[in-house]
């Protein structure tokens, strides 16, 4: 019998055989979760697959960029970091990239981590004529200053987020004060999402930085304006990001790589798996609908994750051959 299944699966392939076997030996995989909601949700999303799609028997260890890069780059541990904004670890994760110690996957996010100052789509729908920055400056009136209705308003970050430093300086070179805008710095991130919820309430414009993905934006839509230039690294480094430089040029902020990154011991065992990893990623909108729906319902990562997995597949099974996708469905 044996030697007949043997001879019957040589005749139409031995795929049929090699993922269930592979699949069988991926073994037991350690995971980051990151401290941030949508990297612990991609961790949840590649345990609920990894575990049901492909045999494997995953841990989340808990983790943030600079400590779990360190430990994978010193101890080979964790297996997998999800979500890695490698901006801050780049030179060294290129090194052990060429070394061969680890391996940069896809970019979970698909468009990059993006900042950058926007308005709310109602807005945008009622004025077309407004596509970027040194646009909506020229109408002070349509994003009123909560504190001075006469003068517009830029929102700015809290104190202590780089991105306060950037919004100075663009704020200073994009000559907005003269434009008759005043630089609003909120007192926390709560004061921020607030003055985005209250300008949807109200129904009034609103101007300021903000990033993605996040939560906010997958309740309230918004749009990112362009700042009608190129992102200049030099001009960044050298000054954007610098406090109080004395001559900032308008800039545009940089994307923010975003990828998953792995061990080469996890590449080694995890088998037809590391095909899953290569090819698995998602857009901003989507992240910011899960967060949204998370933070509406008050939920945990692995909520969310199963909220994704179920309501989502025309994304995710994408990433997996139909038999694991089956398998995925079956266990949810």
């Amino acid at each position: 019998m044996t030697k007949l299944l043997a001879m019957t699966c040589a005749a139409v392939g031995i795929w049929v055989l090699a993922e269930p076997t592979r699949a069988a030996e991926c073994g037991e995989i350690s995971i980051a979760e990151m401290n941030w909601a949508s990297a612990g949700i991609a961790a949840h999303v590649d345990r609920l697959i990894l575990e049901n799609g492909y045999g494997c028997t995953v841990s989340l260890v808990a983790g943030d960029t600079m400590r779990t890069f360190a430990s994978m780059h010193e101890k080979a541990e964790p297996d997998m970091a999800p979500e890695l904004w490698i901006h801050s670890v780049r030179t060294q994760l290129e090194a052990a990239v060429k070394e061969g110690r680890l391996i940069q996957a896809a970019p979970i996010l698909s468009e990059g981590g993006v900042e950058g100052w926007w308005i709310p789509r109602f807005l945008a729908n009622a004025h077309p004529e407004i596509k970027t920055v040194q646009d909506a400056l020229k109408h002070p009136d349509l994003f009123p200053a909560p504190d001075d209705p006469a003068k517009g308003a830029i929102h700015s970050c809290p104190s202590g987020w780089n991105c306060r430093i950037s919004t100075a300086n663009l704020y200073k070179a994009l000559g907005a004060e003269k434009a008759g805008f005043r630089l609003v710095d909120p007192a926390s991130a709560a004061e921020l999402d607030g003055s985005i919820a209250e300008a949807f309430e109200k129904k009034t414009g609103w101007l300021g930085y903000y990033w993605a993905p996040t939560a906010i934006l997958g309740k309230y839509e918004m749009i990112r304006l362009s700042f009608g230039v190129d992102h200049d690294r030099a001009e960044w480094d050298s000054c954007s990001a610098v406090p109080n430089c004395p001559s900032p040029k308008v800039n545009s902020y940089p994307v923010s790589d975003v990828f998953t990154v792995v061990t080469k011991s996890f590449s080694e065992k995890a088998g037809v798996a590391m095909d899953y990893v290569n090819v698995r990623g998602w857009d901003n909108a989507t992240v910011n609908k899960i967060l949204a729906w998370m933070d509406q319902n008050r939920a945990t990562n692995e909520d969310a994750a199963r909220y994704f997995l179920e309501h989502f597949p025309d994304i995710w099974a994408k990433w997996v051959s139909p038999d694991v996708a089956e398998k995925v469905k079956a266990a949810l």
